[in-house]
């Protein structure tokens, strides 16, 4: 029986970069052991003409090239998540058509999980060259953060791009809940695990759709999946703030009782409330979010939804 390795490409506003990913990792079929490949291509919301080149993929490679194609952008946890429920392989990897991720690393990844044992192969950027120093900056303090603040590793420059057992990809897929870091969840569910390392590459081909702002509410994303410090601050907060209120007003009937009334302080007194009221909002904004992805959870809604799939 043929063995297949799957292989899940997200795809946002990606025409140009389609036909030279699928060229470039086709060119690997020699060295992947007598692995069949499958390809993936989930076209999140694609407003070019992606869906365009994905059809035409298919009409002319009809049994190894398939698609997903969403009604709207749900984003690429949503398109990760459809792609690894639409898998069939024994393997399955997980690869940026925007050849970032090194197709020749797939050969050796195959390699890692046949004659190492590991049941995840994963993959590391060492450097971060050709990015704005203010997204690096940002990037490289989230790692930092994550890995004081939560219980599951988070390792600095890991990828999605990873090859997988099929055990762990239905482990994954026992996961179901509707706010997803894959690269915790990845980490969270276990397994033996080896990282490959790599240079930073450039697109091949169009532009990121990744900005700033998208990069940041995702991490926050990661944060409140995988931690409940953030909780534990408010809490801090909370009980900092009314032990300085009991300090001050103990200040306040000294000075009474010493040194009589006085209408001076009302400047200081703004302050306080001022400050006070901000660590309140403060507090309320990390509660918030909690609550909010408990709502998002409750809901049940679909993590997607298909207008087209072949």
């Amino acid at each position: 029986m043929t063995k297949k390795i799957s292989i899940i490409v997200p795809c946002f506003n990606e025409q140009e970069t389609i036909p030279l990913f699928y060229q470039a990792v086709n060119a690997l079929i020699p060295q992947l052991r007598d692995y069949t490949l499958e390809y993936i291509f989930i076209d999140d919301g694609s407003s070019d003409n992606t869906l365009l080149e994905l059809q035409n993929l298919n009409k002319d490679n009809p049994q190894n090239v398939h698609f997903v194609s969403f009604s709207r952008n749900f984003g690429k946890e949503a398109a990760l998540y459809a792609g690894l429920q639409t898998a069939t392989g024994d393997l399955v990897a997980v690869m940026d058509v925007d050849l970032q991720d090194p197709p020749e690393q797939l050969p050796l990844m195959l390699s890692g999980i046949l004659d190492e044992g590991y049941e995840i192969v994963g993959t590391r950027r060492v450097n971060r060259k050709g990015e704005p120093p203010i997204r690096s900056f940002f990037s490289i303090l989230f790692y930092k953060l994550m890995s004081k603040i939560s219980d599951v590793p988070m390792i600095q420059g890991v990828r999605d791009y990873r090859l997988m057992t099929r055990k762990v990809v239905d482990s994954i897929l026992e996961m179901s809940e509707y706010n997803r870091f894959s690269k915790g969840i990845f980490n969270w569910i276990g397994f033996k695990t080896k990282y490959l390392e790599y240079e930073n590459r450039d697109r091949v081909a169009g532009n990121t759709s990744w900005s700033f702002w998208k990069l940041f509410r995702y991490s926050i994303e990661g944060i409140v999946n995988f931690s409940e410090v953030p909780l534990l601050i408010a809490s801090f907060a909370g009980f900092f703030t009314f032990a300085l209120s009991i300090l001050f007003m103990l200040f306040i009937i000294a000075r009474k009782i010493f040194y009589g009334g006085s209408v001076n302080g009302w400047a200081s007194l703004v302050t306080i409330i001022v400050g006070l009221g901000g660590v309140q909002l403060f507090c309320l904004g990390i509660v918030g979010k909690y609550i909010g992805n408990i709502y998002l959870e409750v809901k049940n809604r679909p993590l997607y939804i298909v207008k087209e799939k072949k």
